[in-house]
Parts: C-alpha cells; sequence; structure tokens
C-alpha cells in the first residue's frame, strides 16, 4: 500500500522530519531525507506490528489530498511511502477464484511490469483498496 507522507524538510542544523498522518505514532526524522525516509520506512513497520499485536485494525492509507487541507502539516511538502502491509492482516488462507482469463493476463501484466510480489499480493491490495473506500 501506498501512504502519503509529510515531509518537513531539514537544514545545516535541523533534521529532515518524516510523518505518516494515516498511521499513528509515525513520526521521524534523520540527518538527510534519504535516512528520514529509511526511519520512515522502519517506524512504520514498528507501529503496524504494534497495531496488529494489538487486535487493532490497520490503517488504510487516505489521499494526501486529505491531509494536505489539515492546518498540522501547512508547508509542509508530500511524497508516497510503499509499504507492504501483508504480514500485518493475519494468517494467510488459499481461496479458489474463477476470473475470465483476459483479466488474469491483465493481472499477470501488471504484476510483472509494477514488479509486484505475486499475484495474490495484488489482488489483496485491490481487495483493501476497495473495502477502505
Amino acid at each position: 500500500m501506498k501512504y502519503p507522507i509529510c515531509i518537513e524538510w531539514g537544514d545545516d542544523n535541523t533534521a529532515t522530519g518524516i510523518q505518516i498522518p494515516d498511521i499513528p505514532g509515525a513520526i521521524t526524522a534523520g540527518d538527510t531525507f534519504e535516512e528520514a525516509y529509511s526511519a520512515a520506512v522502519e517506524i512504520a513497520n514498528i507501529m503496524l506490528q504494534e497495531i496488529a499485536a494489538n487486535d487493532g485494525a490497520i490503517p488504510m492509507p487516505s489521499s494526501a489530498a486529505a491531509h494536505r487541507e489539515n492546518p498540522d502539516f501547512a508547508g509542509m511538502g508530500w511524497g508516497m511511502l510503499e509499504i507492504d502491509i501483508t504480514p500485518y492482516l493475519g494468517k494467510t488462507e488459499k481461496v479458489n477464484v474463477t476470473l475470465p482469463g483476459h483479466v488474469i493476463q491483465q493481472i499477470d501484466r501488471f504484476v510483472r511490469d509494477h514488479n509486484i510480489k505475486s499475484r495474490s499480493s495484488f489482488l489483496a491490495d485491490a481487495a483493501l483498496e476497495k473495502l477502505g473506500r
């Protein structure tokens, strides 16, 4: 899933901060953007693991536009952070799904072209996106 991140750019005297508005408590910083981004990936996974361990609902990403109106984020930059949330959704189960051959071909092409882990991962993300609306 792609989560919007807001970026508070640093300078020679202050770190670059990153917040993930859709994941409670996911705030971090680093001396460079690259360090802050790596720390954001780490804190996102830590917070999602904590939510899952407490049987909480894993928050779905909303659009950056939904957060840009928030005065707490005024003047900040925006980006996207891709997080694989499947480890936090519980034990996997096998299901049989019947789809038209053309749809399967399109899914497989999309998975290949976008370097997605698997067809199952794509279908899970698509379902979560649809359910989150």
